[in-house]
C-alpha cells in the first residue's frame, strides 16, 4: 500500500512522500487534492485559463449588447451561467490525461483505494481551481449587469451550489473519453445536455429574486442535483476509468 502510493506522483518527491504518509482513506484523498493544487500552481497559465476566459467572455457582453440597464439585468443570469459552464469544460479534458500518460492512473488503480473516492477528490480539485474562483468574481459581474443586491446574492449562491455539479459531470465525461482522439469535443457533447438543468435552475433563482418571487424551489432543485451527482458521478467515473485503462 505504502509502496504503491509512493509512486502516485512521480513528478515530485514531496508529492510522493505526502501520499505515502496518508494511509487512511480521507488522508489519501486529501493528499491527492493537495497534489493537484500543487501541480496547478506550477502550471499557472494552464490553471488560470478558465478563469480568464470567464472574465473576458462575461465582460464582453455589456459591450456588445449595449448599456441599457433593463436589458443587462435580463440577460445577466444566463450569460454568467453559460460562461461558467464553458469555463468549467475548458479544463475537464485534462483531469486524467497527465496521470494516464505517465502511469500514475494505473498506480491509483493498484493502490487499494476506492477509485470512486479518487474521482471525487479529482472533482474537488477541479472545483477549487475553476468553480470557486468563478463564485468569487461573480459579484463583480452582478454589479456590471446592474443586478440588485438580492440578485447578486442569488447568483453567488446558485453558482456555489451549481458549479460543483459541473465539475462532477465533467469528471464523468473526462473519464469516459480518456485516451480517445478529439476527447475534448466529446466531453462537451456528453456533459452539456446533463448540465442544462443546472443552468435552468441557477438562472431561475436569480430571475425569481429580480421579479420578487421566492428562489427557494430553485435552490432545492440545485441542492437535489448536487446530492445526486455527488453520490452517483464518482461511481460512474470510477467505472469509466476502469474501462478506459483495460
Amino acid at each position: 500500500m505504502s509502496a504503491a502510493l509512493s509512486r502516485v506522483a512521480p513528478a515530485d518527491g514531496a508529492d510522493a512522500a505526502d501520499l505515502s504518509a496518508a494511509a487512511p482513506l480521507l488522508g489519501t484523498l486529501a493528499a491527492l487534492v493537495l497534489r493537484d493544487l500543487r501541480l496547478a500552481a506550477r502550471r499557472r497559465s494552464e490553471a488560470t485559463l478558465p478563469i480568464v476566459f470567464f472574465i473576458v467572455a462575461v465582460g464582453l457582453f455589456p459591450l456588445g449588447v449595449g448599456p441599457e440597464p433593463q436589458t443587462l439585468r435580463q440577460i445577466a443570469p444566463g450569460v454568467v451561467w453559460v460562461c461558467a459552464l464553458l469555463a468549467a469544460m475548458l479544463s475537464v479534458n485534462s483531469l486524467y490525461a497527465g496521470d494516464h500518460a505517465d502511469g500514475t492512473l494505473e498506480q491509483l488503480l493498484l493502490c487499494g483505494q476506492p477509485l470512486a473516492g479518487v474521482a471525487l477528490a479529482r472533482s474537488l480539485s477541479h472545483w477549487l481551481l475553476t468553480g470557486l474562483p468563478l463564485v468569487v468574481v461573480a459579484p463583480l459581474f452582478g454589479l456590471m449587469f446592474d443586478l440588485s443586491a438580492e440578485g447578486i446574492g442569488a447568483l453567488v449562491l446558485g453558482l456555489l451550489m451549481g458549479t460543483p455539479v459541473l465539475s462532477l459531470l465533467g469528471n464523468v465525461g473526462a473519464a469516459l473519453t480518456l485516451g480517445l482522439r478529439s476527447g475534448g469535443m466529446l466531453v462537451f457533447l456528453l456533459v452539456l445536455p446533463l448540465a442544462v438543468p443546472v443552468l435552468i435552475f441557477g438562472t431561475g433563482a436569480v430571475g425569481a429574486v429580480e421579479t420578487g418571487l421566492s428562489p427557494q424551489p430553485h435552490y432545492a432543485l440545485l441542492g437535489a442535483l448536487l446530492i445526486a451527482t455527488t453520490g452517483l458521478a464518482p461511481l460512474a467515473s470510477a467505472a469509466a476509468l476502469r474501462i478506459s485503462t483495460e
